[in-house]
């Protein structure tokens, strides 16, 4: 039984004039346990809409989202989800972020503290639970905001481009890092870039979505070896994959393109 399983997942929302927007369409996909997998698409496909609908925090129009086989109607503490901006409270410490959602559990709070002080650090935050977050950096922010959501043991981490707010240098340092945070637990976790080579370096697997409505375009296996450095991007392979899945992006934004001008005649 994988992890994730989406079934005939689609979402249409309505507009305050009543027009309806389709976002996503008949969405089947499967993701193991212990695997992780990037989406890509074209911007407005509906990926971020995706993640929100397996969060709970989205209602699909039709289909189910199957978690472990149970299926998803509401936000839970199964799911982890690390949000593009930190979302950090700046009025608590980085421990105290790290350790908010099993305070919101009520679990036992020295435990909870033990478990913090672990995953901080796992994300290499050592010595600096008791700063806020205006006297960290964006990365390391970041770091905390990956933390919090392991702390709370989810089965499944989804992750809305956590680095796009990064500048490029951090950025990809911070792939490597929560490669290094994710070779440690083998969480299964679901990523979210606009980056394609953010994607292959993270995944085992690269999901490419059609321009709006957002399908299910093709499954791509990234068959390089684990574990993986940076260096690797430099690679013909890793640079084979790039443009195999840029030229499949690159026929959904043309396809939109010729769409939007073809409603505009019109």
């Amino acid at each position: 039984m994988p992890t994730l399983e989406t079934l005939g997942l689609s979402k249409v929302f309505r507009k305050r004039d009543g027009e309806q927007v389709e976002a996503l369409r008949d969405i089947n996909l499967k993701v193991g346990t212990g695997e992780f997998v990037s989406i890509v698409g074209a911007s407005g496909c509906g990926k971020t809409t995706f993640l929100r609908i397996i969060d709970g925090l989205v209602e699909p129009t039709a289909g189910k989202v199957l978690l472990n086989g149970r299926q998803v109607t509401k936000p839970g503490p199964d799911r982890g989800f690390v949000f593009q901006s930190d979302s950090l409270f700046p009025w608590r410490t980085a421990e105290d972020n790290v350790v908010f959602g099993l305070d919101v559990q009520r679990k036992n709070r020295s435990l909870s503290r033990e478990v913090a002080h672990r995953f901080i650090k796992m994300v290499g935050l050592e010595g600096f639970g008791g700063h806020y977050p205006h006297e960290l950096s964006g990365g390391m922010r970041q770091r905390v905001n990956i933390a919090r959501a392991m702390t709370i043991d989810p089965e499944i981490l989804l992750m809305d481009e956590p680095f796009a707010a990064l500048d490029a240098q951090t950025r990809e340092i911070m792939q490597a890092e929560l490669l290094s945070i994710w070779s440690q637990h083998k969480k299964t976790v679901l990523f979210i870039t606009h980056q394609i080579s953010e994607a292959v370096f993270l995944s085992d697997k690269v999901v490419v979505f059609t321009a709006r409505p957002g399908r299910l375009k093709e499954v791509v296996p990234i068959t390089i070896p684990r574990p993986r450095n940076l260096d690797v991007k430099h690679t013909k392979e890793f640079v084979d994959y790039e443009h195999q899945i840029w030229k499949m992006i690159e026929e959904e934004v043309r396809l939109g393109m010729r769409l939007e001008q073809a409603v505009e005649k019109h």
